[in-house]
């Protein structure tokens, strides 16, 4: 396996026997991902696709559970080559398939309602919000250059048939923008599961699954600590 300059290679989880490549130079996954890939509803076949995918690290977790096809779409040159390496990596070419492409022409290509499930760790926050003026692969990663959104709920809703998953991670203080959102493009929330660093601090993130065309009933899951009262990470 040839690595570019800078790069290193990881261990995924300790369980797993996964690896990915990485680089200090663009956007690495973080708790995040694993978060969302435990917390997506995928099914044992059929096809999911991975928005926003980075160096491909959800849909390299997702095959630890799934016998489904893969597709991850990322619109930056650099992290898809890298997705593309850690896949073969992983001798995953069988069933991830990495695609440079932007979600907002995306349904174009692939089609009306082809996907059974989608997971997406979007970019967190609006453009005029924080100090974008950064490396362009962590402002893209961080900010809605490139998917708002609006684009990803109007992607989503064209890519999943009906009964469809979507499962996102994303910020609590966009929630109510999040919601309206999604229920605009027939995309309607199910489960919400907040995440805490610890017992005693607000959440930091939000885990949400919406189904196309499903009704209104919204189940909201235990919190997930990340770490014990000790200072122990426990997920």
């Amino acid at each position: 396996m040839v690595l570019a300059v800078g790069e290193r290679i990881d261990d995924l989880l300790t369980d797993t026997g996964l690896r990915i490549i990485q680089s200090r130079e663009v956007f690495s996954f973080s708790l995040d991902a694993v978060l969302l890939s435990r917390f997506a509803n995928i099914p044992k076949t059929g096809r999911i696709v991975d928005l926003c995918s980075g160096n491909g690290v959800i849909p390299i977790l997702l095959s630890s559970r799934t016998k489904a096809q893969i597709d991850a779409v990322e619109i930056q040159p650099r992290l898809a080559d890298m997705a593309r390496r850690s896949v073969a990596l992983n001798g995953l070419q069988d069933q991830i398939r990495v695609l440079e492409q932007d979600l907002r022409a995306y349904p174009k290509i692939a089609g009306n309602g082809v996907y059974d499930a989608i997971t997406v760790n979007p970019p967190y926050m609006p453009v005029t919000a924080g100090d974008h003026n950064e490396n362009e692969h962590y402002a893209i990663a961080r900010h809605e250059i490139h998917c708002t959104l609006e684009d990803l709920a109007a992607a989503c809703c064209r890519l999943l048939r009906p009964g469809g998953k979507l499962s996102m991670v994303h910020r609590p203080s966009r929630l109510l923008d999040i919601v309206e959102t999604l229920r605009r493009h027939r995309l309607e929330p199910k489960r919400i599961q907040f995440v805490h660093p610890h017992a005693k601090a607000e959440a930091n993130m939000v885990l949400i699954e919406a189904t196309r065309d499903g009704k209104p009933d919204i189940r909201l899951l235990p919190p997930i600590m990340v770490y014990n009262d000790e200072g122990v990470q426990i997920v």
